[in-house]
Parts: structure tokens; sequence; C-alpha cells
């Protein structure tokens, strides 16, 4: 394995702190290159997926993305993860990890599969899941806004290892924004909250935008 040196992550530090995005990605790419990503088995029920927020059980298989940390010369952070969780919102890493990982790696055609995906448009990582709009917002998309009840999908955006809540579309301005139709199951699957009734609902309010 590279020394991160010679990769030049460290030379990289410094722009990183800066907080430019530019520098953040070009940290994190440099990186990769050095740092082996993981799949392994949870070690404890401590730790929170970092693509959904809910618990990663001890012993259920998680997906582990090596980042420096641009807050300690030379040091490093693993980032957390169910491993389709993070298929859908870090796509390069897992696609990484699973050209270096055994072919016994669990649902390997399905991770694979959903990261190319999301990598083939640039803002499927985005979702953050679907919900009942709680208040007047605007949509990123359209700039119209979202009457209160209708559904509206969240976003968010990575930087520096931190996925942050940027705002909602409508679900009809969908696959203008993402660029595909084909968002349902990356949808329902950051929807863990809703219910199979409202899981239907949801279904039957994409079909139109699938149009």
């Amino acid at each position: 394995m590279a020394h991160p040196d010679s990769c030049g992550v460290q030379d990289l530090i410094p722009a990183a702190r800066q907080t430019p995005r530019w520098a953040g990605e070009a940290l994190a790419d440099a990186y990769s290159r050095c740092m082996p990503h993981v799949f392994e088995p949870a070690a404890s029920g401590r730790s929170k997926c970092r693509g959904c927020g809910r618990a990663l059980q001890r012993g259920e298989l998680r997906f582990g993305e090596r980042i420096p940390n641009p807050f300690a010369d030379g040091g490093e952070t693993t980032l957390w993860f169910h491993p389709l969780c993070a298929a859908y919102k870090r796509p390069e890493a897992v696609l990484e990890a699973l050209a270096e990982s055994p072919e016994t790696v669990p649902d390997r055609e399905d991770l694979e599969r959903a990261a190319r995906a999301s990598l083939t448009q640039h803002r499927l990582p985005r979702i953050d899941g679907a919900e009942h709009a709680k208040g007047q917002a605007t949509c990123r998309h359209c700039r119209e806004p979202i009457p209160r009840g209708a559904w509206r999908i969240r976003l968010v955006f990575y930087e520096e290892g931190q996925f942050s809540p940027s705002g909602f579309i409508h679900v009809g301005c969908a696959k203008d924004y993402f660029g595909t139709a084909d968002i349902i199951e990356h949808l329902l699957h950051f929807s863990a909250t809703l219910g199979d009734a409202e899981r239907e609902e949801l279904r039957r309010s994409i079909a139109p935008a699938q149009l």
C-alpha cells in the first residue's frame, strides 16, 4: 500500500482546510488511491451509517470509506455505511472497494449496479428520501413553492465527510433534476420511516414523473 505522501495527499491538506469544494474532492480522490476502503463486519452496535443515520448492528456487514482528516496532518478517518447506502451515496468509493474485494462480497451485483447508476447521474447521490412537506419550501429545480402536505424529495450535499441538508424538489421535477426517472428504489431506501400505505402512495406519485 502506498504511503499518503507519495500520492500528493500532504500537498492538498492546506487547501482543503480553506474549504473550497474542489480542494476537498481532490484530496479525497488522491487519498483513495493510497488507502483502501473496506467491507467488514461491524465490531459493535455503536456506530451509525453516514448515509441513512440508522445503527450498524454488531456483526452486520458494513462499508468503510477511508478519507483524509483535514484537521490532522497525515491523519485519516473512516466513514461507516450500510453497503447499499454507500453504493447510492458514495458510488466511486464502493466501486473502488469492489474492484479490490473478493467475489464473495454479499449482494455484490446489486451494489455494483446501484453504484454505477449513481455514478452515471451525478445528482442521484443527493437523494435522502421523501416526505410530506411540513411547511412551505421552494423547489431547488423549478423554484416554485412546494405546498404543505405534498410529497417532496429531500436533498443532501456531501462535503468533507459530511452530508448536509440542501433543500427539496417536487416529485414532479425529479426526472429533469436527476436526469433519470429511475429513482423509486433509491428514494424508498432512504425513506425507511414510511409505512406500507405511504410507500405505495409515493410509488403512485412518482409514476407520472417517470413518463
